[in-house]
């Protein structure tokens, strides 16, 4: 059974750190095609030379108005901004919004079209280290075409990713009013949950083998702003578990995310029937929060499934607020909390087809768009 992180979530979602490592050092390898395109740029007053988000140096047009993106949580980004008319192209797997499954596609993430990207004829390609290849940034500035990666950890990163893309576009002051909105939700959950303990949760990513979340991944920090903790301690992004681990650390809560309706009620019935789930209280007590995919993207969708996994965990503090009520303690009393650390295996040798861009939480294989866990830059 499958579980969740277009671009946390979320993805194979593993080597991204390693993979981004690489991409700063084939900042040496593409030496020779930056200084070309310096060069060329020195002729045309109107390109400009950026820095993304890898650290590495990028010629670009002044006025970018064709732009392609390689993940799905940039193509969300840029019709956040209101700048859908710049998309040229997108994946096959950009469905958020749904408009962005009717602008012309040029492959998966991992392994898009060259030849469909620069047949778009793009100003700039955005990609990402949570999901895109080295290869593919490599390849494209072989052949001129400018490409900004971002590299967003937290949700804090999201947000200034946000606002260097709106930048790259000319977008500044869409950027700026965009971000302010999403920090001023931001801060108004944690004025809420400010004197609430946290709940202690298992973030599902994958079922089986089963599969969860490094305490260094984005979904991590959005689980705390949501006042939420990982029972499991890990510096690797997505660790093997052993359920028995997990059934001695009994987490209050369980955590899926879904991109579709009906997923909750169903799979607690699936769950409760398995002899290895009724074994955690949390199942037997329906403490299993299904949050929209969008907790698995690192894009301004992100303080939705922020928002309502808070909802989800701490109902009472909001019914409390709602009704113009302070609840200072959220009924579950003080937790004693025992923390798993592991330095277990990675995510390994999981193929394109055994999940979806985003890394979505699947309990169960079903049909979907499907790209890959995680692979990184």
């Amino acid at each position: 059974m499958r579980a969740a992180i277009c671009c946390g979530i979320s993805s194979t979602m593993l080597g991204s750190a390693t993979r981004a490592a690489e991409l700063r050092q084939s900042g040496a390898a593409n030496a020779s095609a930056a200084a070309q395109q310096s060069s060329g740029a020195a002729k045309n007053e109107l390109a400009r030379i950026v820095t993304d988000e890898t650290g590495k140096r990028v010629t670009i047009p002044a006025d970018v108005k064709r732009v392609v993106t390689l993940a799905p949580n940039l193509t969300e980004t840029i019709y956040a901004l209101g700048l859908e008319e710049r998309l040229a192209g997108d994946t096959d797997y950009c469905d958020t919004p749904p408009a962005a499954k009717l602008k012309p596609h040029v492959g998966g993430a991992q392994n898009p079209s060259l030849e469909a990207i620069i047949a778009l004829h793009p100003d700039l390609v955005l990609a990402t280290t949570s999901i895109n290849r080295i290869e593919t940034v490599d390849g494209l500035a072989k052949v001129g075409v400018a490409v900004y990666t971002t590299d967003p950890q937290t949700v804090r990163g999201m947000l200034e990713s946000t606002a260097r893309i709106a930048g790259l576009m000319g977008a500044e002051a869409l950027g700026s009013a965009l971000v302010a909105k999403l920090r001023a939700r931001l801060d108004a959950v944690s004025a809420r949950l400010a004197d609430v303990p946290p709940v202690h949760a298992l973030f599902v990513v994958w079922e089986d083998p089963l599969i969860t979340i490094g305490q260094n991944t984005f979904i991590a920090d959005a689980m705390r702003w949501a006042g939420a903790e990982s029972v499991i301690l890990s510096q690797q992004k997505w660790p093997h578990i052993s359920f028995e681990e997990v059934v001695r650390l009994q987490p209050e809560y369980i955590l899926f995310a879904s991109d579709h309706a009906g997923f909750g009620a169903e799979e607690l019935g699936a769950l409760r029937s398995r002899e290895a789930w009724k074994q955690l209280r949390a199942v037997e007590l329906g403490h299993i929060a299904v949050i929209s995919e969008e907790i698995n993207r690192p894009s301004p969708g992100l303080v939705d499934a922020i928002e309502q996994l808070a909802r989800e965990v701490h109902p009472e503090v909001f019914r409390a607020a709602e009704n113009g009520k302070v609840k200072m303690e959220n009924g579950h009393g003080q937790r004693q909390m025992t923390h798993a650390n592991f330095g277990v295996q990675e995510l390994q040798g999981l193929k394109p087809g055994d999940s979806s861009a985003n890394g979505l939480s699947r309990l169960k294989p079903r049909p979907t768009n499907i790209n890959e866990l995680r692979p990184a830059l």
